[in-house]
Parts: C-alpha cells; sequence; structure tokens
C-alpha cells in the first residue's frame, strides 16, 4: 500500500520582498480572513530633550526587527494587551494611549506553518520603567533608536510610516499593574 503523501502548504520566501512573499499565498489576502493583534510603540523622550527614541526589538523565530506584539487576550482591552505585551517581550511600562495611533498588516506564520495576514492596532506607550526581569528576556534583542532608524529596521511598509509619522498624542492612561508580574 502506497502511504500518502502530505501536501506542503505554500509559504512565503521570507528572503524575498513582501510583495513576492504575499504573491505565494494569494488566497489567504481574499479570504476576508485577518486575525487581530496588538502592539505597542514605545517611546520615550531622548536625553537632553531632542526628540524622541522609540523601542524596537528583534523577533524570536527570524531576528528581525519589529514593536511589540500579541493576539487579543480575554478579558483584556486592546490598549492593555499592547501594554501587557510590551512588558512580556521588552520588560518596559508606562502610560498607554486608550485609542490606537494607526495600524499596520504583514503576514504572520503560525506554529503549524500556515501563514495568515494580521491587522495589528497600534497604541501608544510612553515608557517610564524599563525592567531586565520579564518574560521573554534573553531571547530578543533591543535598541532604542530615532523614529527614522526604527523605520529603516522593520520590514513591513505601513509600520515604517507609522514610525517616521509618529508624534507623541494627547492623554494617556496608566497601564494597569496586572500588566506586571507579581513579585
Amino acid at each position: 500500500m502506497k502511504s500518502a503523501k502530505k501536501r506542503s502548504k505554500p509559504r512565503p520566501d521570507k528572503s524575498q520582498p513582501l510583495l513576492r512573499q504575499l504573491a505565494a499565498v494569494p488566497a489567504k489576502l481574499f479570504s476576508g480572513a485577518f486575525r487581530q493583534q496588538y502592539g505597542a510603540l514605545c517611546f520615550r523622550h531622548a536625553k537632553g530633550g531632542a526628540g524622541i527614541e522609540i523601542l524596537v526589538i528583534t523577533s524570536r523565530e527570524s531576528a528581525r526587527w519589529v514593536i511589540p506584539k500579541g493576539w487579543p487576550m480575554k478579558g483584556k482591552k486592546p490598549f492593555e494587551a499592547a501594554a501587557i505585551e510590551a512588558w512580556e517581550e521588552a520588560g518596559v511600562s508606562g502610560a498607554v494611549r486608550k485609542k490606537p495611533v494607526g495600524h499596520y498588516t504583514y503576514l504572520k506564520e503560525l506554529d503549524d506553518g500556515d501563514v495568515v495576514p494580521c491587522i495589528v492596532d497600534v497604541f501608544q506607550v510612553e515608557v517610564t520603567e524599563v525592567s531586565d526581569g520579564f518574560k521573554e528576556y534573553g531571547q530578543r534583542v533591543l535598541a532604542w533608536v530615532s523614529p527614522d532608524e526604527a523605520a529603516r529596521r522593520v520590514r513591513e511598509i505601513e509600520l515604517k510610516s507609522l514610525l517616521v509619522d509618529f508624534k507623541v498624542r494627547g492623554r494617556k492612561k496608566a497601564a494597569p499593574n496586572k500588566s506586571k508580574p507579581e513579585g
């Protein structure tokens, strides 16, 4: 008896430009199956008051530059989930704005190898605390850079635009204490 061969799913070649990656999975783009994520655009005022610095981090799998982001969390509002991701992925906390400052899209490779398009609502986080005692410490590289340098480092075109055009927005809400582990 012949063994059934598993069909391999089309997967984008991540070394290719984004448009070529998208061309490899056209059905995903037109199926209406966008997944929601929440991201944190973490910033601090540069020393000497000369503008701001933005935090970029490396992803754990591919080590490409990104901002902290993750899936919705049960019982958490979107801005709270973004603040929790900032803490878990980068060890930063501070005042988070309740309304998103923008959004971007990208292709996410899931653990099972499937690829899904995601839309990320991005929330401003004015960082007031930095710690090295966070969940993913040692799994990522963190860098505080100018908005232009942050835009140069990330791959997603819409995120590049958000970073270059970022202006600190008005009223903020303090992140809930539940975003940091006890102890």
